[in-house]
This record gives C-alpha cells, structure tokens and sequence, in this order.
C-alpha cells in the first residue's frame, strides 16, 4: 500500500459557549484541519489538527505549508507502521509536531484499517468499555458556572474543570472554585484551570482560600518552577497541561510534584505515536492521566478515544468529548456520550469517516 494524495482542508468549528479563559485567551470560533491519505488501495486515512489562538505555539494555517514540506516524504511511503513513516517526517522537518499530529493520526487510521481491526486493538487493546468526560466551564460569575456545573451534572457528568482568571481577581476565582464544589456536593472530581495564567502570588493566594476543599489545580502559572511554588503554598494537587509536551516535560512536572494528573493532548506530543509513549511514561510515573487534544471535531475525538480505551483505568483520569462542544460535526457516523461517559467506535480504524462534500472545497490536495 502506498500512499498517493494528501488533501486538506480548513474547517470553521464554532463552540457552543464562548470560553473564556485567563489573560483575554478565549476560544469562540476556530479553525480546525482536515487531512486526508489516499493510497493505491483505495484506503483513506483521516486526520485533524484544531490550534487555539493564543493558547500553544501553532497556527492552524500553518499546517498546509508543513504538510506540502513533509509532501515529498509522505508520497509514495507504505503508511503501515506509523512510527516508521514518523520518523522520516522528523529527520526531513524538525519540530512542527501540530502539523505532524495530523499525519500520524491518519497514518494509524490506515494501518488499523489494513488490519481490519479498531484502532485501539494497535495500541494496546481495548481496557475499558466507555471512558468518564469532564465538562470545560467558562470563567464568567460564580454562580453561573456553578449552575452550569450542576446542569452537567444532571447529565451523568462527575468531574468539573472550571476556568479560572478572566477577570484577574483571586477571591473571585476562589468564590467560583468554592460554589462549583459546593453545588455538585461531595464526590466529583473539582479542578481549577488558569491556563498559565496566573501569577504564583495570585494561584497561591486562591488555593490557600479553598485548601480546605477537595480541589484540584490546573497549570496555574506559565512555568513548572511557579507551579511548584503554588502547590508548596497551597498544599493542593496538581494537573500539569500546557507544559506537558515532550518526555523531559513530563519528567520534570512529575520530579517538581506538580503532575498528580496530566494532560496528554496529541496535538502537543506530535500525534498518536508520540502521545502513546508519553502515556506509557505516565503509567511508570503514576500520574493520572486526561487523554484529549487542544480542540477539534469528530476525528481528533476518535483518535483520542482509542488511546483512552487502551489505557488502565486506574491510570485514566478523563477523555474530552470535543465533537460535543462545537459544531459542525464532520463525521454523521462520529462517537457519541452516554451518561457523562463515552466509547470509541467499533469500526476498522478510526471508525468514522467525514463527508468530503460537507467539507466543501479543498485548501489544497498534493499527489
């Protein structure tokens, strides 16, 4: 089998709700990339990217430039054995590992369907039936996002990452942290997230108010130096995100006590390939882990819903139902929730397969 067209395309999602995030980060329409491997059997291979603006180092139109780089490499290879063909693309273009996250999960989409079997049977096999989600809560009043929490709940949600920051006010981030918890009671998992945010004074000042609380803290500070600053003031744990990318972040959070939990997002490590790795590194180290991406639409849901179904249990935190938060959907066939969990598809694969023609025009297609 080898490989014969790439094409991509550029998607508008738009959220449902506006998310609005510390240092005027918001997250209301983006745009999210498609990519397809078309080879000389037939098979097609999907992808997707989804940067936020503002949020990691990388530019959704920066994605068709790296990929027509990457071109020469990629027409013509054998795509069965990602990491194969991965490692080509890192010796021929460093870096760029959000334009690369595409690729690779589209290469692993073509060799689970070359072996006619689930994706997730190729990494690791299938641990679990249906995964728990998280709901995201926009940083607005306190007493809104704790109704909305209490709505999610209703849903069968039990764990609740509310945004932090956006107005720069620590007792107003610890009054929303205080009223998430007090209205969805005791049990759920409670974590607030500033998203580098927040100065170490600031995080600390908020966690030392709610230190008597079951809380969890999210990446309050832009580094893993204020981040352990904030955890030795508060003596609260800890969820590592934007700093988690690579190996020797994800050694130095869990060697600064800052990673009791993690946030594994493809599109950071580089793809499935690389966010397998850094998973089976998590499970030595013992964090807990939140498998999901930046953002996106159905394929990067189904991407990381296999990686989250080969995972132990004990060792998955949550998986992030990205379809849910946007629209459009791109896949008719894509993964659905069920009770505040969900399962990833059954099909060869992937196991969805977005409408080209609801995809509109391509933004370019090489062969």
């Amino acid at each position: 089998m080898k490989i014969i067209r790439i094409s991509l395309w550029h998607v508008p999602l738009t959220s449902h709700t506006a998310y609005h995030m510390a240092e005027g980060k918001t997250c209301g329409t983006v745009e999210t990339v498609v990519l397809a491997l078309d080879t000389d059997t037939g098979l097609t291979g999907w992808g997707e990217v989804c940067p936020i603006p503002h949020y990691l180092p990388a530019y959704a139109r920066g994605v068709v430039p790296a990929v027509e780089e990457m071109a020469p490499v990629l027409l013509g290879a054998d795509p069965v054995g990602p990491e194969a063909v991965m490692a080509g693309l890192d010796r021929w273009l460093q870096g760029h590992a959000y334009a690369k996250s595409a690729i690779d999960i589209a290469l692993w989409d073509l060799t689970a369907q070359a072996a006619d079997l689930p994706l997730h049977a190729l990494l690791g096999g299938q641990r679990q039936a249906d995964m728990p989600l998280y709901h995201s809560i926009t940083c607005v009043a306190p007493e809104e996002m704790a109704r909305i929490a209490c709505e999610a709940q209703e849903t069968g949600i039990a764990q609740f990452q509310v945004k932090l920051g956006a107005d720069r006010d620590w007792q107003a981030d610890a009054a929303r942290l205080r009223m998430v918890r007090e209205a969805v009671g005791d049990g759920p998992l409670v974590y607030g997230d500033w998203n580098c945010g927040a100065s170490s004074l600031d995080a600390s000042r908020a966690g030392r108010a709610v230190a008597d609380l079951d809380i969890m803290l999210e990446q309050p500070c832009a580094t893993i130096e204020d981040c352990a600053r904030v955890r030795a003031a508060c003596g609260l744990p800890m969820k590592l995100d934007e700093n988690a990318h690579d190996t020797a972040s994800l050694l130095a959070g869990h060697a600064a006590g800052v990673m009791d939990a993690v946030a594994i997002k493809l599109s950071k490590f580089g793809g499935l390939s690389a966010a397998r790795r850094a998973r089976d590194l998590c499970l030595h180290l013992g964090a807990k882990m939140c498998i999901e991406d930046t953002w996106g639409s159905d394929i990067t849901t189904a991407a990381l819903l296999h990686l989250g179904a080969a995972t132990d249990p004990l060792r998955l935190m949550n998986v992030c139902d990205l379809s849910a938060y946007v629209s459009p959907r791109l896949a008719p066939d894509g993964p659905e929730r069920r009770n505040g969990r969900i399962a990833p598809p059954q099909g060869p694969g992937l196991g969805v397969r977005p409408d080209r023609e609801s995809l509109g025009a391509p933004a370019a297609v090489i062969s």
